[in-house]
C-alpha cells in the first residue's frame, strides 16, 4: 500500500501524483499543511517539505526527485517503451536536467510563490506568515513565468515532447508546476501556442484526471483549466 503525505496544490506534489498515474500505482492521500510543522510529519521528512512517500514495511521517501527515481527503479523497466526515465544514459541526463529545471528553478521563480501568495497563505496564521498576498511577489513571478513559457514553447517546437520523441518525467514536471498556477488563472497561454498545443497533449493523459477534478473551496478555477481543448 502506497501512502503519498501531500498538498494538492503543490507542485512537486502533483509531479509525483502524475508519476504514480503514469506508473498505474494507487496511492491513499494524506493532506499536510507543511506551515503546521506537525511532528510525525517532520519525523518523516525533517526538511518540512511535501511530497513524502510511504510504503508498507520501508522507510520514508521524501522529495519529488527521490521518488521518481526510486519509482523508476523499482517499476520502470516493466512499462518498456511507457518508461518515463529513458534506458539510455544521454538522453537519461536530459530528462533530470529538465526535472530540475522545473522542479527548481520553475518552482523557486514561479509556481512557489505563486502558490504560496495565492493558496497557502490563505490558511496559515500571521505567525505561520499568513495574510494578504504580496502584489510585488506576485507580479515578479508572473514576469519570470513569460521566459519559462518561452522555453517551453521552444522545446515543443523542436521536441515531440520536452526531453525528446515521447512523453517522460520532464513533461510530468512542467505540466504538475503549470496545472497549479493554471488553476490559478495565471499562465498566458495566448503567448505561446507551441507551450499551448503541448500542455493540452499532456493535460489529456488520464493521469491528470484526478488533479483537473480537484477543487479548492471558495476559489474556482477558470473554464478552460478542465477543458481538454481549452
Amino acid at each position: 500500500m502506497i501512502t503519498l503525505f501531500h498538498h494538492a496544490f503543490c507542485p512537486h506534489s502533483r509531479f509525483v501524483r502524475l508519476a504514480l498515474g503514469e506508473y498505474g500505482l494507487e496511492s491513499e492521500l494524506v493532506e499536510e499543511r507543511i506551515w503546521d510543522r506537525d511532528e510525525a510529519f517532520l519525523a518523516m521528512n525533517p526538511a518540512g517539505t511535501t511530497p513524502v512517500m510511504m510504503l508498507d514495511g520501508e522507510p520514508p521517501i521524501p522529495g519529488a526527485a527521490i521518488i521518481a527515481e526510486y519509482l523508476d527503479e523499482t517499476y520502470g523497466a516493466q512499462l518498456r517503451d511507457r518508461r518515463m526515465m529513458p534506458s539510455n544514459s544521454p538522453d537519461r541526463v536530459e530528462v533530470r536536467r529538465l526535472m530540475s529545471w522545473f522542479n527548481d528553478k520553475f518552482y523557486d521563480e514561479v509556481s512557489g510563490p505563486l502558490v504560496t501568495e495565492r493558496v497557502y497563505k490563505r490558511f496559515m496564521s500571521a505567525e505561520q506568515g499568513g495574510g494578504a498576498p504580496s502584489t510585488d511577489v506576485m507580479r515578479a513571478a508572473r514576469s519570470n513565468l513569460r521566459y519559462h513559457l518561452a522555453y517551453i514553447g521552444w522545446l515543443a517546437r523542436t521536441r515531440n515532447f520536452l526531453a525528446g520523441d515521447r512523453p517522460t518525467y520532464a513533461d510530468l514536471a512542467a505540466a504538475a508546476h503549470l496545472s497549479a498556477i493554471d488553476y490559478l488563472g495565471d499562465v498566458p497561454w495566448s503567448e505561446d501556442d507551441a507551450a499551448k498545443a503541448w500542455y493540452v497533449r499532456i493535460k489529456s493523459r488520464p493521469s491528470f484526471r484526478p488533479l483537473l477534478n480537484e477543487w479548492l473551496a471558495g476559489l474556482p478555477a477558470p473554464a478552460h483549466y478542465i477543458d481538454l481543448d481549452f
